[in-house]
């Protein structure tokens, strides 16, 4: 089955399900109904459907497929389609969105539902056994708080059983891994409503996971020619105005905050300030490229229905860098950063990169700001650096790029094969235009530099959370908030488990004592609970002969001379 018509299968049944729901429920009142990814949904009011409502529903679904319902499409004027959904206010509602005088509704069967399609022709064309109805929640119609919750049903839809099943098995196996569940469980991060949705707290684990994953980051960075710089969380509307930021992104910026007359808003990108630094000082082709490296934490007002955990906070830090350098410069200073992100994600293990490239819409390239010139020598340097680095090649995405620059999307695949957009490269020629940023030339002419905006870990908070998930909290044991759990059998070991806790710690490992008052099993399996790679086991023959006994991740490693395990930690410390 093509991808086309896998579309239409589960637009189809999202119609089949509102079919079924108001041959059951016929006080229900309907909403939309697309397919989405991996399947389809339907809004509905006036009916309250519990989980275990939905094996009889997807019964009455499946004698709608068997009796071979035609999807038929017509087309109809306004006032017949006001009359077939007079008894349907979301519907009426939806209809008044519509500009054209000609409806477009699709009937199959006793259903009439407002739509464009496109559809299967016979339900027939349906495998029965392709699709499941999964669960329910509560939707704003139209996705706006400022309307009414509808109860919405979400269906999955494969073209067969087997991969419908595969489908449900990875999810589980997702599940197993959502990050908020194993954030809280080995106590990383928390939220609390109190400081504000959105706003993640690290606790000592996930602090020190995130200080580990950021210096790692920031060294990789230094080592390739960057320099640090810092700037505030806040700043005057004034700056955001220059910037454009006011006009194409208020929405996502947090309301003013008046200081001295002055308007002051929290930071939602920090590019203006690395700008604002450049043009400190008339600046030389002999200083360029610069690399301007940050961890800034910005702040974006996001929607409290959209906020998930650490991949969608509304508070978050970036490992953000602008390369500033000339047109001659720019294709080498594309690649470098490409094979940068190469690098940090092979170190993380996570390898499996996709990458995209965006560019303008060739029929409309009039909307798009900037020299016709400059887009083309971007453009081109874009591809011939992804074409450089990557053997598995890249999509293009025409009319991708945002108004102001060609961009590099880089998707990290994770361990249960999801695709997360993490990493971006992208150039700019908004801002040096915006800011009068220039550089003096070889022959003594004033020109406008190249910048490039990148980030590679992307949003810290976004990559922690995909990067929990993918690892299922078994960290690699140089990023461990914790190495090693020292277990001494019984109170009678105490001082040589302390022994070997200081003999850890002054080599700089992050080791602790398991001091509770368990048995020795019950202390290594909290130690397995907790994911800390390392644990070691001290007893009489260990004391007496300056040894540990290594458990790692679950496995016996035997009985290892203390000062070599020291040695070995010390080696896996560092990468």
């Amino acid at each position: 089955m093509s991808e086309n018509n896998i579309e239409k299968v589960r637009h189809s049944l999202a119609h089949i399900l509102a079919c079924a729901i108001k041959e059951m429920y016929p006080e229900a009142k309907i909403g939309v109904g697309p397919a989405i990814d991996n399947g389809f949904y339907y809004d509905f009011d006036n009916i309250n459907i519990s989980e275990t409502d939905l094996p009889k529903i997807e019964k009455n679904m499946r004698k709608i497929i068997k009796k071979g319902v035609v999807f038929e499409k017509q087309v109809v004027d306004r006032k017949e389609a006001e009359k077939i959904f007079k008894d349907e206010p979301y519907k009426l509602e939806l209809l008044n969105d519509i500009e054209e005088e000609e409806i477009s509704i699709y009937k199959s069967g006793d259903f009439v539902d407002l739509c464009s399609g496109p559809h299967i022709e016979n339900s027939k064309e349906i495998n029965p056994e392709g699709f499941k109805l999964e669960r329910t929640a509560g939707a704003y119609f139209k996705g706006s708080e400022d309307n009414k919750m509808l109860q919405r049903i979400y269906g999955l839809a494969f073209e067969d059983k087997e991969k419908l099943q595969d489908y449900i098995a990875k999810k589980e196996d997702a599940e197993k891994r959502d990050h908020r569940k194993i954030g809280k469980k080995l106590e990383l991060f928390m939220f609390d409503d109190e400081v504000g949705q959105g706003l993640p707290l690290y606790l000592p684990n996930g602090g020190m996971l995130r200080y580990l994953l950021m210096n790692f980051a920031m060294e990789t960075y230094l080592d390739h020619g960057y320099e640090i710089v810092s700037t505030p969380h806040i700043a005057r509307e004034d700056l955001w105005k220059r910037s454009g930021h006011l006009e194409l992104y208020a929405e996502d910026m947090y309301s003013p905050i008046s200081v001295d007359d002055k308007n002051y808003r929290l930071k939602p990108m920090n590019c203006p300030f690395h700008v604002k630094m450049y043009n400190l000082r008339k600046r030389s082709y002999r200083e360029l490229p610069l690399r301007w490296a940050e961890m800034g934490t910005v702040y974006r007002y996001e929607k409290s229905g959209e906020l998930h955990g650490l991949t969608r906070p509304r508070g978050f830090t970036q490992d953000d860098a602008h390369i500033i350098c000339t047109e001659d410069q720019l294709f080498q200073e594309v690649i470098n950063a490409l094979k940068l992100v190469q690098y940090i994600y092979k170190t993380l293990g996570m390898e499996d990169l996709k990458f995209k490239l965006s560019v303008r819409d060739p029929k409309n390239i009039d909307k798009y700001f900037g020299d016709n010139k400059d887009w083309e020598e971007a453009e081109k340097s874009l591809k011939r650096a992804i074409n450089e680095v990557s053997s598995s090649g890249y999509e293009i995405d025409e009319g991708g790029a945002v108004f102001y620059a060609p961009k590099i999307d880089i998707d990290a695949v994770d361990a249960v094969g999801r695709s997360w957009q993490l990493s971006t490269i992208q150039v700019d020629f908004n801002l040096p235009y915006r800011f009068d940023m220039t550089y003096i030339n070889e022959n003594g002419e004033e020109k406008t530099p190249f910048m490039i905006h990148r980030a590679l870990l992307g949003s810290l908070e976004r990559f922690l959370g995909v990067y929990i998930e993918h690892t299922e909290g078994n960290f690699p044991v140089w990023l461990s908030p914790k190495q090693v759990l020292v277990i001494p059998v019984s109170e009678k070991f105490a001082d040589y488990a302390e022994e070997v806790l200081s003999a850890l710690r002054k080599k700089r490992i992050r080791a602790s004592l398991s001091g509770e008052n368990e048995t020795l099993g019950k202390k290594i399996r909290n130690g397995e609970v907790q994911k800390v790679p390392y644990l070691v086991v001290v007893g009489e023959k260990e004391k007496n002969e300056k040894t540990v006994s290594v458990r790692y991740h679950g496995k016996d490693e035997g009985v290892i001379n203390l000062d070599d395990f020291v040695k070995k930690l010390k080696e896996e410390s560092s990468i």
